[in-house]
């Protein structure tokens, strides 16, 4: 069975490779490059000792998408692609909804031409509104705050529309909450690039030296330290949450939203005091203001994935804290260390 996975190259995406190839899937990866690195391919070939077919193609390039479908069987689609940066977003509205969308668009057209009608959508907490605190569940008020969210939650809808326009199809909206870590071999993590946008990258390379300190957003929230609590998910435990999104398209038609969290919300002091036991390094930081719409606690409710996908996340904070450490400690800039090697 071979699955396509758009963004293959990217973080999610590399793990999610890695863990369908170690299940004996087949894998096709269609990435632009422009915000991955093809080591990352290469590291999963000498973690698995399998083959990777690749495409470097954007999916705003029809021929080339439908190039994909005709040089290969696939069985169903696993997409990832897509502009991910909040922050940008709001800069290039334009940008994102062009990209994100249009992609989209055309991926689920040439889908339909190629009668392939499986696929496993990589959407986001962020189409949540930002009113609520605490638990989330995929019943929660939708109406996301920034571009980038609005194009996750717009896809939603154009999915929840072919759906209904063709009961054929089988469709898992997964709402990742915030993934951090890598796989235990510290060969793939998370390369960000520049200034990291996330947290757990930001406290790697304080650690690392790349950077001289932490900016820590209000300590001033209801919570029992005063920092935002949020729901952090190993990325191994969100690849495999794919694997049981996959499975279940696989046997079922319909589309159905799925929150991939933990379930429990750890505060921003509680990630840095976690990660500078695991590492023995110190990580200064200083508290300024809040961010504009933050909100106090953010969590998951998994318990429909848990019921109907039959996946939990298994990994806890000192294991995210760990693996990330071990992968920026090996690679202390990123990807582009190796890249560099291997071009002399």
């Amino acid at each position: 069975m071979a699955i396509l996975v758009t963004g293959g190259a990217g973080y999610i995406g590399s793990h999610t490779c890695l863990e369908l190839l170690n299940s004996g899937y087949e894998i096709v990866v269609a990435d632009n490059l422009s915000n991955s690195h093809i080591v990352s391919l290469r590291r999963l070939r000498e973690l698995t000792g399998k083959p990777i077919t690749f495409y470097n193609v954007d999916l705003l390039d029809r021929d080339s998408v439908e190039a994909i479908f005709l040089e290969n069987n696939i069985d169903a689609v696993i997409h990832l692609a897509g502009y991910k940066a909040v922050g940008e977003s709001v800069q290039m509205p334009l940008h994102y909804y062009h990209n994100n969308i249009t992609g989209t668009l055309i991926l689920c057209q040439v889908m339909q031409k190629f009668d392939v009608k499986r696929m496993v959508f990589s959407s986001s907490a962020t189409v949540y509104t930002s009113v609520e605190s605490g638990a989330i569940s995929e019943d929660s008020p939708l109406g996301a705050t920034n571009p980038y969210g609005r194009t996750k939650l717009m896809i939603e809808e154009m999915l929840r529309d072919l759906y209904v326009s063709d009961h054929d199809w089988s469709i898992s909206l997964l709402r990742y909450f915030n993934p951090v870590g890598s796989h235990v071999s510290g060969r793939i993590g998370e390369d960000p690039g520049g200034i990291p946008n996330n947290l757990t990258p930001y406290i790697t390379q304080v650690a690392v030296g790349k950077l001289k300190s932490l900016r820590v957003f209000g300590n001033d929230y209801p919570t029992p330290d005063g920092t935002g609590v949020r729901d952090y998910i190993h990325v191994v435990d969100l690849a495999l949450g794919h694997l049981k999104a996959i499975e279940k398209a696989m046997s079922t038609t319909g589309v159905e939203a799925y929150n991939l969290g933990t379930g429990k919300g750890y505060s921003v002091l509680e990630m840095i005091r976690t990660f500078e036991q695991v590492s023995g390094r110190k990580i200064p930081y200083t508290i300024v203001d809040r961010r504009p719409g933050d909100i106090a606690v953010c969590y998951a409710d998994p318990s429909k994935a848990i019921k109907e996908l039959g996946w939990a996340a298994q990994r806890g904070i000192e294991e995210m804290c760990a693996d990330a450490w071990r992968w920026q400690l090996h690679n202390p800039n990123g990807y582009e260390e190796m890249e560099q090697s291997s071009l002399v």
